[in-house]
């Protein structure tokens, strides 16, 4: 997959060709023909073939002008009336995060407290030579009063410590053998940014941790080895490649995740086997600003090629609406007595780093979930823009999970794009019951606000955040257009008229996420001269009802040209 670039005065030469009525003196590699192509080219939405050469797009149009780029060694490929698409975009990943997921148990699809314990129960049963049991993805409107216990660990998992990451990696979950190896006691202090959740009556810890306090225990769980973290991280790519996407937006390396998987992504650069684009940032935290910057800028000018690259840094505003972390402008609608949520950052220090690492030539990259920490983010980045008149910077908020009205038309005003992911407003009992509560209804009603920000003007792009949900495309979908749980409640949506169109949603999904990367001139839409990342869907989406969606398969992923994924059966 190295060394392509040089293809593309090639590709060029031969379109022209083409356009004069003389025949191709460079056959295509791979010719799709005989479905529906959707480029995300707002000139040309439409066309009828895609013809790939030395991983890049060498024609886009119709059928019948695609037959010149047939020859004897092309891979023609008949559609039968099946989609293509631009290769997806996610737009906000925990690469290795989601890597080291699938050797731990998954728990985001069960809904009460003793499914959960039942699939931990199975999972450490499979695995009795295992020193720890881990797990992740737990949902707080599973478990009785929004928090887990200890206890209900122990009754899943006695013999070994365990512990279960929260589903959006802002809580965990320990039992009693986890605490005492990590030596949390009643006495044991709460860390910055974090609390450790205690019984109101002994102050004894429940096994509850939030924000930075499941640090705690974490950091007792035993390493995994380069091998194995790479043999995972190939895993990830597959899955990944096998869900349509071909790039990837990083969101956030700590410095110490830095020092483990680089290696591990750079081995697969130079392998060949990173058949996923992968754009990456750094993290910073409140006195913790010029190092990662210092580090952003070091492997931006290290990294810049089409298959990794660096260049921004990210911090965290808040925390998140369910655990009561996230900086809310009125009270949590729960309890008035949790306050609003204190942000992570000083406003006043946020916009010093903000403008420090736009300043640099970072892209910033800022969490906030609460209309509090929506708002100190915006201003963070007005700030940046008024101190270093920094043309196109493209500055993010990740998340945006309750806004003001009044922030709504800001982000097109201040050229921030708005990263949101779908799944996070999946109306399930976590939504309605843990949720809806805390933000109350007047917040509820602005909630996962996609619509409203199109609207005002500001540019979205879409992702996963996986693990926190999966990295299904289909899924995201589904919820970007119906606001449905993948089962189809509520009837008529939750909040529908907050959902996008598909085309819109697809967008967000391919050329905006492109954009979000500053790489929409060579990827995002398929057109003549980009990369050749798309992707075959088994449906039609724009001519079948959107429950469709859930069943659409991918069939087909090619990723700089190269075939990453093909379904059994196709041709």
């Amino acid at each position: 997959m190295k060394g392509r670039t040089a293809a593309v005065p090639a590709a060029l030469l031969v379109l022209g060709l083409a356009i004069a009525g003389r025949p191709a003196e460079t056959p295509a590699d791979i010719l799709l023909t005989g479905g529906r192509v959707w480029t995300a080219d707002a000139a040309r939405p439409w066309a009828e073939a895609v013809a790939i050469r030395d991983g890049r797009i060498l024609y886009v149009g119709s059928a019948a002008g695609a037959d010149r780029y047939r020859g004897p060694g092309t891979r023609a490929a008949e559609l039968s009336g099946r989609l293509v698409l631009p290769g997806f975009n996610d737009a906000h990943i925990h690469l290795m995060g989601g890597a080291l997921s699938l050797e731990r148990v998954d728990l985001i699809e069960d809904q009460t407290l003793g499914a959960v314990q039942a699939r931990i129960r199975a999972f450490a049963a499979a695995r009795p030579e295992s020193p720890w049991v881990l797990g992740r993805g737990w949902l707080y409107g599973s478990l009785p009063g929004g928090l887990p216990t200890r206890q209900q660990l122990d009754a899943a998992v006695a013999d070994r410590p365990a512990y279960m990451e929260c589903y959006d990696g802002h809580s965990g979950w320990a039992n009693t053998k986890a605490l005492a190896l990590a030596g949390i006691t009643k006495d044991t202090k709460d860390p910055v940014n974090g609390a450790i959740v205690r019984d109101p009556v002994t102050g004894e810890p429940t096994g509850a941790l939030k924000e930075s306090a499941t640090a705690l225990v974490e950091s007792r769980i035993p390493v995994l080895g380069a091998e194995q973290r790479y043999q995972l991280l190939l895993r990830a790519l597959r899955l990944l490649n096998s869900q349509g996407i071909t790039s990837v937006q990083d969101a956030g390396y700590t410095p110490a995740q830095l020092d483990a998987d680089l290696p591990l992504l750079e081995r697969a650069l130079r392998e060949g086997r990173l058949t996923v684009r992968i754009t990456g940032s750094v993290q910073m935290a409140p006195g913790d600003v010029d190092g990662p910057i210092a580090r952003a800028t070091a492997l931006a000018r290290l990294h810049r090629g089409p298959l990794l690259r660096f260049g921004a840094v990210k911090a965290y505003v808040d925390g998140v609406i369910e655990a009561h972390t996230a900086a809310m402008l009125e009270p949590y609608s729960d309890d008035p007595s949790l306050g609003r949520g204190e942000p992570n950052w000083a406003p006043s220090a946020l916009d010093a780093a903000v403008t420090a690492a736009d300043g640099a030539g970072l892209q910033v990259y800022l969490h906030a979930i609460g209309d509090r920490g929506v708002r100190i983010a915006l201003d963070a980045h007005g700030a940046a823009t008024r101190a270093n008149h920094r043309e196109d910077r493209r500055g993010r908020i990740e998340h945006i999970e309750t806004i003001s009205p009044a922030d709504y038309p800001r982000f097109a005003a201040l050229g921030v794009i708005a990263s949101m992911q779908p799944l996070h407003a999946n109306p399930d009992q976590n939504n309605t019951d843990v949720w809806s509560r805390n933000a109350g209804p007047d917040r509820a009603s602005r909630g996962f606000s996609w619509r409203n920000i199109e609207k005002a003007g500001g540019r979205l792009v879409f992702g996963s955040d996986w693990p926190v949900v999966t990295s299904d495309v289909m899924r995201g979908l589904y919820c970007a257009v119906e606001r449905k749980t993948k089962e189809g409640r509520p009837p008529g949506g939750w909040r529908p008229e907050l959902a996008v169109s598909l085309e819109s949603a697809l967008r967000h999904y391919t050329v905006d996420g492109a954009y979000a990367s500053f790489e929409e001139a060579d990827k995002g839409s398929i057109a003549v001269g980009k990369r050749a990342d798309m992707v075959v869907l088994s449906e039609d989406l724009f001519r079948q009802p959107p429950e469709a969606i859930l069943k659409t398969k991918i069939v087909f992923t090619v990723m700089d040209g190269a075939v990453v994924h093909q379904a059994a059966g196709f041709p």
